[in-house]
């Protein structure tokens, strides 16, 4: 089987099968998932010459990751930032390298991959998004994530996916956002302005996302991201949709929580948005 026979979530789910064999053999917890296992276990199970046979923290200034093969390309090695702090995004990396392993390594033979790198999940066709399915696939998978979640959406049940899966925080929302029907936004903000936002696609057909690539957007005054004196707001609470959106075709309030994060001097801030809303600018009528 060659990589571009494999699309992420086959590729991942192919391993998960691997994996629950070894479990119900050894008897060990499904989650969280054993990423170094996998990667160094990939190359026996699909009968490919060029395994991985290392994952350790190098210095990568500018870099979360890096998966490099040597100069006979008979073997490759994971390397991840030695700055990265965060068990959760160090696990992410591993598997975003993993899933370059999996899908990418016929296309070449070095990959490095910045911090922007690993938010692409919804970013169309191109290999960094690819990566970045694959890892999610691969250390929280839909069956059980869907699961956890049991209607409810807040900052503690995605707290618990975090824990349950040795994910960052962002990353279990930015699992969330890829499946829901529901409207819903996740912004990161710093010093009242958007580092970068990801919006559900339910969000994204009704107008409401912002351009963070390029743009300086600052937070909208009124809203609860913007109250540098309330840290946070797990379950959320009701603010006017236009205080976000201008263009919201109602006064009906959408629903604003956040968190903020001393680690990372920035506010995560989640906004779910009613099902009837829409927020594109009214075309102007000639």
């Amino acid at each position: 089987m060659k990589p571009t026979d494999l699309a992420p979530p086959k590729a991942a789910n192919l391993l998960h099968r691997a994996s629950m064999l070894l479990q119900e053999i050894h008897g060990v917890d499904r989650f969280p998932i054993d990423v170094d296992a996998m990667a160094k276990g990939a190359a026996e199970l699909f009968k490919w010459k060029d395994p991985i046979t290392e994952l350790t923290p190098v210095s990568l200034p500018g870099f979360e990751g890096m998966l490099a093969a040597d100069e006979k390309v008979s073997k490759w090695m994971i390397a991840y930032n030695d700055t990265l702090s965060s068990n959760g995004r160090i696990r992410f990396t591993k598997a975003h390298e993993l899933g370059h392993y999996m899908l990418h390594r016929d296309r070449q033979e070095q990959f490095l991959c910045s911090k922007e790198d690993m938010l692409e999940w919804d970013g169309g066709k191109n290999i960094e998004a690819e990566a970045d399915k694959f890892a999610s696939h691969l250390l929280m998978p839909l069956d059980d994530f869907r699961e956890q979640l049991n209607g409810d959406v807040n900052f503690d049940v995605f707290s618990h996916c975090a824990e349950r899966y040795q994910v960052s925080l962002t990353a279990a929302v930015l699992k969330w956002l890829s499946y829901t029907e529901d409207k819903a936004v996740l912004i990161i903000s710093k010093d009242g302005y958007m580092d970068w936002a990801s919006s559900s696609n339910a969000a994204k057909k009704s107008g409401a996302y912002f351009k963070t690539k390029n743009n300086t957007i600052e937070i909208p005054h009124g809203t609860l991201a913007s109250l540098t004196n309330e840290p946070e707001d797990r379950f959320g609470r009701g603010i006017s949709a236009k205080t976000w959106f201008k263009y919201a075709d109602s006064d009906a309030d959408l629903t604003e929580m956040k968190i903020f994060s001393e680690q990372y001097d920035c506010t995560m801030t989640l906004l779910l948005l009613p099902k009837y809303l829409d927020c594109w600018k009214p075309k102007v009528e000639v």
